[in-house]
């Protein structure tokens, strides 16, 4: 079968065309945005890319199109599909019609942390020998690549309560039937489509009707959000992070904590990740890999050899003792427990925030009045203003505690780092997207401003 995919540079529809092309079908794509990593990757597994919607890339005619949800009416491919009547569907739908269907499906769902935790899960039960299949939203380092189809009954996936395409307007997450749900936290976001939390807790509702009464849902026991929809019903069994699962740190950094499973110690995580946030995603995992059949001290001996997801504080460079990190934080609370296991790791020694406000919600100022607090763990914040934001980032930075400063480009950026930064210093770049390549960018001016004051 030839599977043409519109939009498929994303890293969910790029995963889509993977597993596609691992059912051994003849895949093709297009998108705005070919260009590496993602088009070289696509390119490796001899998929046909197209840049942009020209009709063209529809000869020869495929036998079904899969449609991203970052395609609208009045994109001419879609017209076009439409105009002729071909056969189309969203990625969700596709997913669970060729492969799901008879698959244990262990979902990892959240506002927070589902990236993160769907490579856990899939790493444990990698690392227990089960050999899962996988659709990440990210690249986990202990497998480098985004989706696999696997040759086991379990297939782990990142369930994303975003929705599925122009004319399916309902949550991904509703077409994966789970087996195995975790809800890590529940908070209000993705405003562009959801008019309030009660909104996103009635998708989830839909969510948890699907499991079965065999199946499992995790989820902590002190999130109020999560509470309400579960009391709207709930048939399957339950657990609890704060009742059943328990974690107690040893390291204030969560670097090594204890796992208590039913209040006794069942053993040890030694890793190197870093947060409270980190050691809740560790123990949903936990519990999720072990409802799959992973015995705890497997599972935890797993888990103690993860290695985090890229740009989840990921260590990009050191140049002349300044420690330069990645991270995908873009949400008020995620800001807040990313700079949190930071300052743990590092204690008194200065951080530097770096922040680009790219996500739709916060391009729309949903979170103006909780930003400020969210930073609060930095020693300085520096706060790229983009030209489409519906609001101004001083009046947050105005009632900062926090040094803050609101700057137009990523060059003006890369010059106040190069400034104010001393050996001992650590730079955090937030961004859910690539930021002009500040990263890389950084570093070099960091190692030129070194190599100038060696002369």
């Amino acid at each position: 079968m030839h599977v043409h995919i519109l939009g498929i540079c994303g890293s969910f529809m790029g995963g889509i065309a993977a597993i596609a092309k691992s059912l051994g079908h003849t895949v093709t794509g297009s998108d705005t945005n070919v260009y590496p990593p993602m088009s070289t990757q696509l390119e490796g597994l001899g998929i046909t890319l197209t840049e942009g919607y020209d009709t063209a890339q529809f000869e020869p005619q495929p036998d079904i199109v899969i449609i991203g949800n970052a395609m609208s009416r009045g994109n001419p491919a879609v017209e076009y599909v439409l105009d002729r009547n071909l056969p189309y569907t969203s990625g969700p739908q596709w997913l669970l019609e060729n492969l799901l269907n008879d698959r244990w499906v262990i979902a990892l769902s959240g506002t927070h942390g589902k990236t993160t935790t769907s490579s856990m899960v899939a790493w444990i039960l990698e690392f227990a020998g089960l050999n899962p299949g996988f659709l990440i939203g990210g690249v986990p380092e202990n497998f480098g690549v985004s989706a696999r189809i696997g040759d086991s009954p379990f297939f782990v996936i990142e369930a994303d309560e975003y929705d599925s395409a122009f004319f399916d307007k309902r949550s991904k997450f509703v077409h994966y039937r789970p087996k195995t749900l975790v809800i890590n936290n529940l908070e209000f976001d993705h405003a562009d489509i959801f008019a309030d939390l009660a909104a996103i807790q009635t998708q989830f509702h839909h969510l948890v009707r699907m499991v079965p009464q065999s199946g499992l849902i995790v989820s902590p026991a002190d999130n109020a959000a999560i509470s309400q929809t579960l009391d709207r019903g709930c048939w399957s069994q339950q657990q609890f992070l704060g009742k059943q699962w328990q974690a107690n740190l040893i390291n204030p950094d969560g670097s090594v904590f204890e796992v208590i499973r039913d209040g006794v110690k069942v053993g040890e995580v030694h890793w190197a990740l870093l947060g409270q946030h980190n050691v809740d995603n560790g123990m949903m995992a936990l519990a999720a890999a072990h409802h799959a059949g992973v015995q705890i001290g497997d599972a935890i001996a797993g888990l103690s050899q993860f290695k985090n997801v890229k740009r989840r504080m990921e260590l990009k460079g050191i140049v002349n003792d300044i420690s330069l990190y990645d991270d995908f934080a873009h949400h008020p609370t995620a800001i807040a427990t990313t700079l949190d296991g930071l300052r743990n790791k590092v204690g008194q020694q200065r951080i530097i925030a770096i922040l680009e406000p790219r996500s739709n919600t916060m391009k729309m100022g949903i979170h103006k009045d909780t930003l400020a607090q969210s930073w609060q763990q930095a020693d300085e914040v520096l706060l790229y203003e983009p030209p489409a934001m519906n609001w101004s980032l001083k009046d947050a930075a105005s009632t900062s505690l926090t040094p803050a400063s609101v700057l137009a480009s990523t060059q003006a950026i890369i010059e106040q780092v190069v400034k104010t930064v001393r050996p001992g210093d650590h730079v955090l770049v937030m961004s859910n997207g690539g930021f002009e390549g500040i990263h890389q960018r950084l570093l070099e001016a960091l190692e030129q401003t070194r190599q100038q004051e060696t002369i």
